[in-house]
């Protein structure tokens, strides 16, 4: 059922993001493993829980970046996607149309009362730009890191052209091209995959039509999943092979700290992008593959909560929500309030 896989978009991703709570910028996936008992998440977690109450590890120094929440919250991936779909279902009550201009007091109503976690340097510095009233043409930073934040937007539109500008328009923020373009490919994957293509089929028709640095990391991820299904691969044999898998695709940053960090498993598109068709694809086929997906990504570490938003669209609008583990769904912080809200929306009111 097609509203199935609208609600699977939105709540996988949701999921996704907040079983990252406890681990999101732990860039040393034994330690998270070690952590949680030497087996894998299987509940949510509030920051650092069985870490020391730290999350950001290698080559960072350590502290807890969402001091504020409690196990079964989201990360500020998640916190923007749920002020996105507040002014999408504020504005369909109305009935009226969205705009850039529509949003931007809603968000600073939120950035500056109740936004409750980490607060990345690009919503700070375009905080700063629309106070110095530059025209929102002009605003956000060049950061390229992609950040997904046009969940609902499946539950509103029904063209891949408008979602897509909206990935785009809801990421105001950043001004990078590789963010950008980031997003809008997820977003038009994910559309061709709730209109029934398959998977792999969906990555390659949009690559196909994106720029070479698209097609580019599309193509590292193919070649790393293929590597790492040859049983005779070194890689296929590592017990910690998703993380490094992750970490082979991009370069490391030699940031003066005291370790490097793993691009792969970073925030940057040039590893975000890869890293989540590789999990998408490693796991699309097996049992229960949209859950395993979510928590192999978890235990990779990095910014797991940015790739888990690109993860948990795709494989939500493949598998749908009713493929969530429903435990995990019911003990979403905000699940009730968000149901409401999207219940509100055009292609899902009754």
């Amino acid at each position: 059922m097609k509203q199935d896989k609208i609600k699977g978009i939105f709540y996988s991703a949701i999921v996704g993001d907040a079983l990252c709570l406890g681990s999101h910028y732990e860039y040393d996936a034994k330690k998270i493993y070690k952590a949680y008992g030497n087996k894998n998440i299987y509940k949510f977690m509030s920051p650092g829980e069985m870490m020391g109450g730290q999350t950001h590890g290698i080559g960072w120094g350590e502290r807890n970046y969402h001091p504020d929440k409690k196990a079964g919250g989201t990360t500020d991936y998640g916190d923007y996607n749920i002020l996105i779909l507040e002014h999408m279902a504020n504005l369909a009550q109305k009935n009226e149309v969205f705009t850039l201009e529509s949003l931007i007091p809603h968000w600073q109503k939120r950035f500056e009362n109740n936004w409750g976690s980490w607060v990345c340097t690009m919503t700070k510095e375009t905080y700063s730009q629309i106070k110095q009233n530059i025209p929102l043409s002009q605003v956000g930073g060049f950061s390229n890191a992609m950040a997904i934040r046009h969940l609902c937007s499946y539950a509103c539109f029904n063209d891949e052209d408008t979602i897509a500008q909206f990935s785009r328009d809801v990421m105001f923020t950043h001004r990078s091209e590789e963010a950008l373009s980031g997003a809008d490919f997820f977003a038009r994957v994910t559309f061709k995959i709730l209109n029934g293509t398959e998977i792999l089929e969906a990555i390659k028709q949009t690559a196909i039509k994106s720029s070479q640095f698209i097609q580019d990391k599309v193509q590292i991820a193919l070649n790393k999943v293929k590597e790492e299904a040859d049983e005779n691969s070194s890689l296929h044999k590592e017990q910690f092979c998703d993380d490094l898998a992750l970490t082979s695709m991009a370069k490391l940053w030699d940031v003066g700290k005291s370790e490097p960090i793993r691009v792969g498993k970073a925030s940057p598109t040039e590893g975000t992008l890869p890293g989540s068709i590789y999990l998408i694809l490693k796991y699309s086929k097996q049992k229960d593959a949209l859950n395993k997906a979510l928590v192999a990504n978890v235990m990779i570490g990095g910014d797991n909560a940015s790739r888990a938003m690109a993860i948990g669209m795709v494989l939500g609008a493949y598998y749908g929500a009713n493929a969530l583990n429903k435990t995990w769904l019911k003990a979403l912080d905000q699940y009730e309030y968000c149901e409401e809200l999207l219940n509100n929306l055009p292609l899902l009111k009754n």
